[in-house]
């Protein structure tokens, strides 16, 4: 089981120590533009293999890629670097498509041709439109971006430290834009079944002081930690980790990643089904009123800057799907919707999960 990571800067190094730490995948391949530094990284994680793991991590080039399973590109510029730290600004991670684009455009055919059959895991921000721009230079790759799970995982951690139990007990997703316009899913949030809402009001916690408090941790977490390290890198860092794990044992596990939904003409999260085949399918989550307004929303920002490349707010305006959907449109808009464990979608042909 082979993997690559591309892009050796502060989040490819943090994937490339968890996924060690964690045999994610028996051997990892580190590729950068400038060699010596993925060989300084390979060289010194090696030195901690004995203590670790049964990952073999080795540096390479593009060509060293075949024959892995999955691919992920980290590489580009970062958000203290690229101007996308301010929390007034709408756009956020969105600054840095411009720059990071170009970075597709030199990494993404190179990949191909070493390893056309690999499944590619878009990290680099802002993920959800790049992967779009990755489907768009390998029509037939199999593509998906590290999506909201990060996210998601900041907003449980944040609702077990309000209740002070443990956040594996908590389930909780964002979904939506990797971003300042993802949709935190409230209405589904729950402790061990019990809804959040029942728990908060058995608290006696002003609910909706608490949804604002909550949302910014969350929204505003990657700001925070920059502020003092730098760079957000090691919870995405073990993300990736994961989902290499996921795609390689193809456990077809469930999780908020971002794949592409061919109604709406743009990449992003759902709870989704991870597999060898990287998204397989989709479930789709029950949403009440004011969070299907939101995801709209989202999903216009995200469609937006797929296709102008220009960085505005997302429109009010309800953004209808497409009608040429595909069997991977979701039914926000519906007025009559199906228990969400009666849904799953196959994936868009000659998508992001084809």
């Amino acid at each position: 089981m082979k993997a690559g990571i591309i892009g050796m800067g502060t989040v490819g190094r943090a994937a490339a120590l968890a996924a060690m730490q964690r045999g994610s995948a028996n051997e990892l391949v580190l590729v950068n533009r400038h060699s010596e530094l993925s060989e300084a990284v390979a060289l010194d994680l090696g030195y901690g293999g004995p203590l670790s793991a049964s990952s073999r991590v080795t540096a390479g080039t593009y060509d060293d890629l075949g024959g892995a399973g999955v691919v992920v590109i980290t590489a580009g510029v970062n958000e203290k670097h690229g101007g996308a730290t301010d929390r007034t600004d709408s756009a956020g991670r969105l600054r840095l498509l411009q720059s990071n684009a170009k970075v597709m455009h030199e990494v993404v055919p190179r990949l191909i041709e070493a390893e056309p059959e690999a499944v590619i895991v878009v990290a680099t921000d802002p993920p959800d439109v790049l992967a779009d721009m990755v489907r768009d230079l390998a029509p037939s790759a199999k593509v998906l971006s590290t999506g909201t799970w990060l996210d998601s995982l900041r907003f449980r951690t944040q609702l077990a430290k309000a209740f002070h139990i443990n956040p594996r007990s908590i389930q909780a997703d964002v979904l939506g834009e990797h971003g300042t316009s993802e949709l935190f899913h409230w209405s589904a949030a729950s402790v061990a079944g019990v809804p959040v809402s029942d728990v908060v009001a058995a608290q006696r916690i002003d609910e909706a002081a608490f949804r604002t408090r909550v949302e910014d941790d969350v929204r505003f977490a990657n700001i925070k930690i920059i502020e003092g390290l730098g760079a957000s890198q090691y919870g995405i860092g073990i993300v990736i980790a994961r989902i290499i794990e996921a795609v390689l044992r193809d456990e077809r596990i469930v999780v908020p990643v971002g794949s592409y939904h061919g109604g709406y003409g743009a990449t992003f999260s759902l709870p989704s089904i991870l597999g060898a085949s990287g998204v397989e399918g989709v479930i789709e989550p029950r949403l009440d009123s004011a969070e299907q307004e939101t995801l709209r929303r989202s999903i216009a920002k995200l469609k937006q800057a797929t296709h102008s490349g220009e960085i505005k707010s997302a429109p009010a305006a309800i953004i209808e799907p497409e009608r040429a959907a595909s069997k991977a449109t979701t039914s926000i808009d519906r007025k009559h919707r199906p228990s969400a464990q009666a849904i799953f979608q196959e994936p868009h042909a000659g998508s992001s999960a084809s």
